[in-house]
């Protein structure tokens, strides 16, 4: 079986995590859909099961949660119930981050209800070792769910942000309603003031947008199939944590955060996928169909 180098491979992983489509890495390196589907597949699962044995027990002090909004196939209100079955519609992708280090420290796709997030602030649990201050916007799912994840070893704060009603200008194009102001509120704990906010793990998002071309908007590049939406997102996060730069702390974030200790490569993701990747078995005999 004819299979690209590993440095064939890191190129198309480097396209994929900068926010390149599909359909244009396979133009720009000159290879089938098929191969980089495959390896997104590949790599994706490795990052999905690397994140989940790796980032556990981190000492995390100041803990910031948002969502981001996206969607498979089509938009929640254009959806049919025969898609939705499918997967098709919404997806939110719940994401958790060290304020300090900048490690992302988890991440869901699914729904945006009380459901969800339970199961994902159990995953943050789960992966913190230590008291840590959880900072959220004021969706409600968030207050249940924080208490039912960490109890009373946590300092849970809430950050609202107040919108003014958009100008005639700013309603006719593309644009989010201009923010006027912020409260916040003590909701379990003594949660220091001056870190109640949630500007890193927005500009997260914005990472996250820029960096996966399934987010931009406007666009035909969304996701078909729910399992691969999940799969590049686990990428990026594996991406950003560990072979992604942060021009402020001049190290990767997993070096920040006691994880890795050197500054990891495209060729290393590739390699961590290769370790995690079952190996392909001996085909069996060869059998001449016999003619009808």
């Amino acid at each position: 079986m004819n299979r690209l180098s590993v440095q064939e491979r890191a190129a198309i992983l480097g396209m994929l995590v900068e926010g390149n489509s599909l359909r244009a890495i396979t133009r720009m390196a000159d290879v089938s859909i098929n191969t980089v589907t495959k390896l997104l597949v590949d790599v994706g699962t490795a990052c999905e099961q690397f994140h989940n044995e790796h980032v556990v027990n981190v000492r995390v002090k100041r803990l910031q949660c948002d969502e981001i909004w996206s969607f498979v196939g089509s938009k929640e209100r254009h959806t049919t119930p025969e898609k939705k079955m499918q997967g098709f519609g919404d997806a939110w992708t719940w994401l958790a981050l060290d304020s300090e280090t900048k490690l992302c420290v988890s991440f869901l796709v699914g729904g945006r209800d009380a459901a969800w997030a339970n199961l994902f602030m159990q995953d943050c649990a789960r992966r913190i070792n230590g008291r840590v201050q959880v900072t959220t916007d004021g969706h409600r799912a968030y207050l249940e769910a924080v208490e039912g994840a960490f109890g009373m070893d946590c300092d849970y704060a809430v950050l609202q942000k107040l919108y003014g009603l958009p100008s005639e200008e700013e309603a006719r194009r593309y644009s989010p309603a201009r923010c006027i102001g912020c409260e916040t509120k003590v909701v379990s704990g003594n949660p220091d003031p001056q870190y109640i906010n949630t500007s890193h793990i927005e500009r997260f998002n914005l990472t996250m947008r820029m960096s996966n071309r399934r987010f931009t908007r406007l666009t035909n590049a969304f996701s078909k199939k729910w399992r691969n939406h999940e799969l590049m997102i686990a990428i990026h996060a594996v991406h950003y944590n560990y072979v992604r730069l942060h021009k402020t702390l001049r190290a990767a974030p997993a070096m920040v955060a006691g994880l890795s200790k050197t500054l990891w490569s495209l060729e290393d993701m590739i390699n961590m996928a290769d370790f995690y990747t079952p190996k392909p078995g001996k085909r069996g005999p060869y059998k001449k169909r016999s003619a009808n």
